[in-house]
């Protein structure tokens, strides 16, 4: 974090009033109060739907296996699964970077449009391969979303804005599994067969008519950066100032040239060698609540049915709704003591618990007990948005730095959600999957080991900036009370060149 961000921060916390709590906005001046309205109406609600697309278009995937898209046995869905993923990789670092030199408000919304229209053609896909092939290039499109919009909203909110605007969209990732889950048992139930085809197709063509609004509504609303965003209808000139200047008081850079050095200088400081393990292991700590589908299905048997496939499809979205819940507790909590690092402590404490509960348990021994700590295996799910806010506050004074480890963080996440599932949680092992479930609990550990290693080394910088700060307003204050004697003194000239010397080695980074 740059020393100038640490002192509005602390200012902030000291100037605040009750009611900032429960919603930023509401004491600020009431031109920024209405600037920010009007960013949140279109960022926001464009990140959100957008967001919520795409994780409806995730979750259908496992949904129409399990209701008729499955022709084969052993992993073929974690299979499927991962060519979206190896998509999804290739594509994130690539796009971040890319969106610092053009147009977020074109190459966002024009990816939207093709992972939509790809998204339909899995309705046509005739076999295993066709699946895999058009998996992989929705996975590449939709690589320039999540990472993009998040190194998007860090460049327009303050710290004490940032983490409820980067989770609020964020649980649009639990809303569209939910909506997944009715979708299919409504497509199921009233479209298969209609037209001669299944209603696991009808789930994806549904899932694009729905997609391509959503990319047309963000060519119109969706912003640029603050430094190359232009006045229109949306956003006066002076409004736009005003977000310039809202950056600058932050240390909020905006974006500079692409040199060697620069590229090299990310890797010379720490902040990517924790905050990308940390969003790793956060990425991989909600494994177990892939199971719970799986153990309601594992009640049928040849001659009887116990859960319909639409209930097999709807019960597992109470999972969703706690991770929704537990997402903006986790934003409003974070941003309201200024800390990022609590809120990952106790969900990781609380996953741990709750992947000991399922691995020390019977599957069917008591039903009422797993399906409550299934429910509960999605509570850390929302600390993406809290991760990525503070990436982008701690790199906030390199602005290309700051693009690389967003993108780097979900990147990496997903490298390791290529394989690491069809390890620990192989298909045919499911619904018991116990050794993945026990890793899950060193995972969540470890995430929370991550998390304090990273707020102890901000903790340290800010000592560092405090330090140099009094050091050199001491030696200002020096050169002052010798300039004051007089100034015709040969020697006292010396003694200010020193004292203007000894200013510069201190500011120096350590």
């Amino acid at each position: 974090m740059a020393p100038s961000e640490i002192d509005i921060v602390e200012e902030k916390r000291l100037k605040r009033s009750l009611k900032s709590y429960i919603w930023d906005t509401w004491d600020k001046s009431p031109e920024e109060r209405k600037f920010l309205g009007r960013l949140d109406a279109c960022l926001l609600t464009y990140a959100a739907l957008s967001y919520f697309s795409k994780y409806l278009d995730q979750q259908n995937v496992t949904n129409a296996y399990v209701s008729g898209m499955q022709t084969e046995g052993g992993n073929q869905l974690n299979y499927i699964t991962t060519a979206w993923t190896c998509g999804y990789v290739i594509g994130q670092i690539p796009s971040n970077m890319l969106i610092t030199r053009i147009q977020p408000s074109i190459w966002i919304p024009a990816m939207e449009l093709i992972w939509s229209i790809l998204t339909m053609l899995l309705a046509t896909s005739k076999n295993f391969t066709h699946l895999l092939v058009i998996r992989f290039f929705v996975g590449l499109a939709e690589s320039t979303f999540y990472p993009g919009i998040q190194y998007v909203i860090g460049s327009w909110y303050k710290p004490d804005e940032l983490g409820k605007r980067a989770c609020i969209f964020h649980t649009t990732s639990a809303i569209g599994p939910m909506f997944s889950g009715f979708l299919q048992a409504g497509a199921y139930n009233g479209l298969n067969g209609r037209y001669g085809l299944a209603g696991w197709k009808w789930l994806f063509i549904i899932d694009g008519i729905i997609t391509i609004p959503i990319a047309i509504l963000g060519f119109v609303i969706m912003p640029n950066l603050p430094h190359n965003t232009k006045p229109s209808f949306l956003y006066t000139p002076e409004q736009l100032d005003m977000a310039r200047r809202r950056m600058e008081e932050v240390g909020r850079k905006p974006p500079a040239k692409y040199t060697w050095r620069k590229v090299k200088g990310f890797f010379k400081t720490w902040h990517w060698y924790t905050l990308v393990p940390l969003y790793i292991l956060f990425n991989n700590g909600s494994n177990p609540s892939t199971s719970m589908i799986f153990w309601l299905q594992s009640f049928n048997t040849p001659g009887k049915t116990v859960f319909t496939i639409a209930q097999i499809n709807v019960y597992p979205l109470g999972m969703n709704a706690i991770q929704v819940v537990t997402t903006l507790v986790w934003a409003w909590w974070s941003d309201a003591v200024q800390a990022r690092w609590p809120p990952m402590i106790f969900a990781g404490l609380w996953s741990a618990a709750t992947c000991t509960v399922l691995a020390a348990t019977s599957l069917y021994g008591n039903v009422t007990l797993r399906w409550v700590f299934y429910y509960f295996t999605l509570v850390s799910g929302g600390l993406s948005g809290l991760i990525l806010a503070w990436a982008n506050e701690l790199c906030g004074d390199d602005n290309e730095k700051r693009s690389f480890v967003v993108a780097c963080c979900n990147t990496f996440a997903y490298v390791f959600q290529a394989w690491l599932p069809i390890v620990l949680f192989p298909q045919v092992e499911q619904p018991r999957v116990e050794k993945g479930t026990i890793a899950t609990i060193f995972i969540n550990l470890a995430m929370i080991g991550f998390a304090l290693l990273t707020f102890a080394l901000q903790t340290r910088d800010r000592r560092r900036a405090r330090r140099r700060r009094a050091q050199e307003a001491a030696a200002e204050i020096d050169i002052e009370e010798i300039e004051a004697e007089d100034p015709e003194d040969e020697e006292l000239e010396d003694k200010t060149r020193d004292a203007e010397r000894a200013v510069a080695i201190q500011v120096l980074p350590s």
